[in-house]
């Protein structure tokens, strides 16, 4: 029998040269995915490895903004995941993960056929809701990056017309300067 088993989104902070692990307990056949995205901090990149009991690493992503691992546990015991900031020595970053997966329970029960389609649509609004909180930490990342523009782009031009109303002033006096009539006595 198959238990569809789903925990919340996380939102951490991994601090400029940490690292942040978690763990979770499986047995023999359950499978786990762990889906994840920097949301802000330096260059949105950060480092994600999973290992079994034995410290066996079963996966690994070297410096992803985002990423997906899924694994199938071959052993029973408490299997640590972790993100590491330690490349970085100034930035800390935001890291929104979800941690999902099914849990196999021995039992010979039958499964009628509405229950497994009830679970695949547990399972499918599960993906759903994981893509858009995926979507809402990519959509953030863009308005920041185009209102730290548009903040920029406002101040060019405040500058400029600062620049030419000096200028303009400056043409003005050295023109009436220069049709003065100067007497000599």
């Amino acid at each position: 029998m198959i238990i569809p088993s789903l925990l919340n989104a996380h939102l951490i902070e991994v601090p400029a040269g940490k690292k942040e692990c978690f763990f979770e307990d499986l047995h023999v056949h359950d499978k786990m995915t762990v889906t994840y995205q920097v949301g802000e901090g330096g260059h949105l990149d950060i480092d994600f490895w999973l290992s079994d009991p034995t410290g066996k690493v079963l996966g690994k992503q070297i410096r992803q903004s985002t990423g997906q691992l899924a694994i199938t546990a071959l052993t029973d015991g408490r299997h640590e995941y972790c993100f590491s900031n330690q490349m970085s020595a100034i930035a800390d970053k935001m890291v929104s993960f979800n941690v999902h997966g099914v849990i196999y329970v021995s039992g010979d029960d039958v499964v009628a056929p509405i229950e497994r389609e009830i679970r695949q649509l547990a399972m499918g609004l599960a993906t759903v809701k994981d893509e858009q909180e995926y979507i809402v930490v990519r959509e953030r990342a863009h308005r920041n990056t185009a209102e730290s523009t548009n903040s920029r782009v406002k101040w060019w031009s405040v500058l400029q017309t600062i620049v030419l109303f000096s200028v303009v002033a400056w043409q003005i006096y050295y023109l009436k300067s220069f049709f003065e009539v100067k007497r000599v006595i």
